[in-house]
């Protein structure tokens, strides 16, 4: 294949305002380029701007025959950036980012700099080095499943190894093998980990598309595109969070009260590929990372591929560098190719940053040589061709070695790097081939941080929390916070406490005994709709109980950030439907642990309204089942409070479980519900309650068990006399926890009535009661002397009319009658 470089002429030279100037000039002109409205045009590899204007190509006959004549050249799709000198990358930080010429003539001491150069070309070919080597291992079987090479991209580790520090968070996405070790994560490690040993990163449970080390604050591998955003801002958070409360990380990376002070520049950085740069989240964390005046740092690998499709086809937005302009943060535009500006531009961008300037953008614009996986076909547009011409032409290793060979190192200087490289990973394959297989039984330790039967009453407080409490909270705040917490104590004590009321207790209780407690909601500064994390904003501030964008996922994201990072985030959805728009992030809250290894704890809790009463009056889509959607997520523990001391005492044990917790509390009976609390008090986090039939009724066989939570509790209680009035009583089985389920409290009732009804509030197909009935059969059938029956939902979405409701949402009348059709013998 040959490669046309040919140029096109130009129709018009106007220069838009947006443009900056490229040096030196070319001929007679002077090149231009404005990113908006421009297009390149080369006569070879390396040269220079023959002519930058948008041009309209003359017609299509001409172009056709442009083509038929030159059917044996390669045009690229997408033009390189060889015209991008230093200068306009100069340019760019002094315009973008504030930067004076004096300050960005620093950067330029890696030009001379031999050992840090040196380094730099280590740094690129371990990266290419190591990606063969696990192409290699893909073919031979000894890598499964997805994995995603980087070859033609090593500038961006290049990067990450010479301005990127150990204590600086990092999130990637599912092509991050590279960044892992230019973060200094071991090779050994990295490899044993995608050939699935106990020797991984993360002891073989995580896999290509999710390498993690603690130790080096390397947070993933993300493998669901663009959730890294959210999750990078809560580490930039967190870090707001230390600086906030005066604590810092020990060895054990556990928070004690230390100031780091003015030693702390810790920043966050967030890699995102060209398809994921255009999700909605982009615009969401550009908006909280201004907002909030984040530490953050978004590098945009531009590959010009969205998987294999030209991005050009899907986006509109190429230039990812300038999203950032509506909510005032810059971005800077640099070569790929060229990994000297590469890593001069970023660690300009990063110093911005650290400097406490805000988030800021860096996109390089690459071409990556292998396809989106090695078993992917490359069906897409121009792919294949690209691939070729860009192995030959945008090589940042063969531009490097062009540039310096001869000049800074010797061809045998580069030889014996090389050499050196290679022995890392021959060494990590080796590595890698020794490690055993994890054992069977790590799946079942690695389902939770904390086993389902703690006792979180028995966890002691951080140590720090009186001194941190003092220093943040002033004593008008304290004085104001013990006075509405002595309100609703006294309330608990007279049985006269709502749920919501309950659960807010128990929220600023434990904000107060551990102050890396915080919480995310919206409206939250006005309580939100039911008052739950009422007066958090005006006690903790802003920096601990944070208002947020009415963007669910966004949200949760945010919290599982500060989750990794040491905190332990409340988030409160007003409705729980709402976590719909969060089914992500939730999923890879629970995954988080396992995934891995047990680095990464997830503490975690996620609270709100929900379920499905009768007469609700609310329409579908504030209707539906949401704790039904979640109960097939692994690694959550999912609990329901029809009562005050219920949300109380599970709240207290969710917020102090290292896994993430979802705790529901029934819409309609928020502040309906009173009752009487158990002070102080955490509850078991795999509990059932019963309200007990008499032993008259179990004695003579017309004791019926009914299995509900939520709305169903108070629907079952009313339902008693009706029930006794046709001859029958019911042993009220009360699930606190969906997940883990409480099966022993359920054998205890069955072994007394050995009957069985469900009342549920979700749907018949996939909901609560059918995961009830199926673990009732295989574990407990021998107790059962009649069928289940099940009091579901219907699959129907839940009308606004209470008329045609009656025939979808299941009732008292409806427990009435198949308690009678069971315990009668009639079903």
């Amino acid at each position: 294949m040959k490669f046309n470089w040919l140029a096109i002429p130009v129709v018009s030279c106007t220069a838009p305002s947006s443009a900056f100037t490229i040096a030196p000039q070319i001929g007679a002109h002077s090149a231009v380029f404005a990113p908006s409205q421009s297009r390149l045009y080369y006569a070879n590899p390396r040269a220079s701007v023959v002519n930058v204007t948008e041009v309209e190509v003359k017609s299509k006959q001409e172009s056709a025959t442009n083509k038929q004549k030159n059917e044996d050249l390669y045009t690229p799709m997408r033009l390189p950036l060889n015209w991008m000198t230093w200068d306009v990358v100069a340019d760019q930080l002094v315009d973008s980012f504030g930067y004076t010429k004096q300050e960005v003539e620093k950067y330029t001491d890696l030009d001379s700099d031999k050992e840090s150069l040196l380094k730099l070309y280590k740094d690129m070919t371990l990266a290419r080095g190591f990606e063969n080597a696990c192409n290699q291992q893909y073919m031979q079987g000894k890598i499964k499943g997805f994995m995603h090479l980087d070859n033609g991209q090593e500038s961006i580790p290049a990067f990450v190894s010479y301005a990127i520090k150990e204590d600086d968070r990092k999130y990637s996405y599912y092509r991050e093998h590279c960044h892992a070790l230019a973060s200094g994560v071991d090779p050994g490690a990295i490899m044993a980990e995608l050939c699935m040993k106990e020797g991984g990163t993360c002891k073989g449970a995580g896999g290509s598309m999710h390498i993690f080390d603690k130790q080096r604050y390397f947070q993933g591998g993300w493998a669901l595109v663009a959730e890294q955003l959210p999750y990078s801002a809560g580490a930039a958070k967190s870090i707001l969070l230390d600086r906030a409360l005066g604590l810092s990380d020990n060895e054990k990376i556990e928070k004690q009260n230390a100031h780091l002070l003015q030693n702390d520049d810790r920043i966050s950085v967030v890699f995102i590929g060209d398809g994921g740069s255009q999700n909605g989240r982009m615009a969401e964390i550009l908006n909280a990372a201004s907002k909030d005046n984040l530490p953050l740092l978004i590098v945009n690998i531009d590959n010009g591929r969205a998987i294999n499709t030209f991005t050009d086809d899907v986006a509109k937005n190429r230039y990812v560098y300038q999203a950032g302009k509506h909510y005032g943060v810059p971005g800077i535009y640099v070569d790929g190719a060229n990994a000297v500006d590469v890593a001069k531009a970023g660690k300009a961008a990063a110093d911005y940053v650290r400097n406490g300037n805000g988030p800021a953008i860096l996109q390089v614009h690459t071409y990556r040589f292998m396809g989106h996986s090695p078993a992917d076909p490359e069906h897409e547009r121009g792919r294949k061709d690209e691939k070729m011409w860009a192995r030959a032409e945008q090589d940042p290793i063969s531009w490097f070695e062009e540039k310096y060979r001869g000049t800074m190192f010797t061809e045998e200087e580069l030889k014996e790097a090389r050499k050196e490289v290679m022995a890392k990973v021959k060494d990590a394959v080796k590595f890698a081939d020794k490690s055993p297989m994890p054992p069977l039984e790590l799946a079942s330790k690695l389902e939770y941080p904390d086993p389902v039967d703690t006792d979180y009453n028995t966890r002691s407080a951080p140590e720090f929390a009186e001194v941190v409490n003092a220093r943040t909270i002033s004593p008008g705040q304290m004085a104001a916070i013990q006075e509405h917490i002595s309100e609703l104590r006294q309330k608990a004590k007279q049985g006269e406490i709502s749920i919501c009321e309950a659960m807010n207790l128990a929220i600023h209780e434990e904000m107060l005994r551990d102050p890396t407690t915080t919480i995310h909601a919206e409206d939250l500064q006005a309580g939100s709709s039911y008052g739950i994390p009422s007066m958090t904003q005006q006690t903790y501030g802003k920096i601990r109980a944070a208002d947020e964008i009415i963007d669910e996922g966004h949200f949760i994201g945010k919290a599982i950030g500060e989750a990794m990072n040491g905190y332990r985030p409340i988030v409160e959805l007003m409705n729980c439907n709402f976590g719909i728009y969060g089914m992500a992030e939730i999923s890879s809250a629970g995954n988080t642990f396992l995934q891995t290894g047990g680095q990464y704890n997830m503490p975690l809790t996620i609270m709100g309204a929900g379920g499905t009463s009768p007469d609700q009056a609310l329409g579908a889509e504030h209707s539906q089942p949401l704790h039904a959607y979640i109960m097939g997520i692994p690694g959550l523990k999912i609990g329901t409070a029809a009562t005050p001391d219920a949300a109380y005492g599970l709240a207290k044990s969710m917020i102090r479980d290292n896994g993430p917790c979802f705790l529901i509390a029934p819409v309609k009976l928020m502040k309906e519900t009173k009752g009487v609390l158990d002070l102080g008090k955490c509850m078991p986090l795999k509990s059932a309650v019963i309200h007990r039939a008499s032993d008259q009724s179990v004695k003579e066989g017309k004791a019926v068990t009914v299995l509900t939570y939520l709305h169903g509790v108070k629907e079952s209680l009313n339902a008693i006399p009706a029930i006794k009035d046709e001859g029958y009583d019911i042993d009220i089985v009360e699930l606190r926890c969906l997940k883990p389920m409480d099966i022993d409290t359920i054998r205890e009732s069955l072994s007394r009535t050995n009957k069985l009804v469900i009342l549920d509030e979700s749907t018949r197909s996939g909901g609560v009661g059918a995961t009830i009935s199926a673990s009732v059969s295989e574990e407990l059938f021998d107790l059962l002397d009649a069928p289940i029956k099940r009091l579901s939902m219907d699959d129907t979405p839940v009308p606004y009319a209470s008329s045609m409701e009656l025939a979808v949402v299941k009732r008292g009348e409806d427990l009435i009658e198949g308690v009678v059709d069971v315990a009668s013998g009639k079903y």
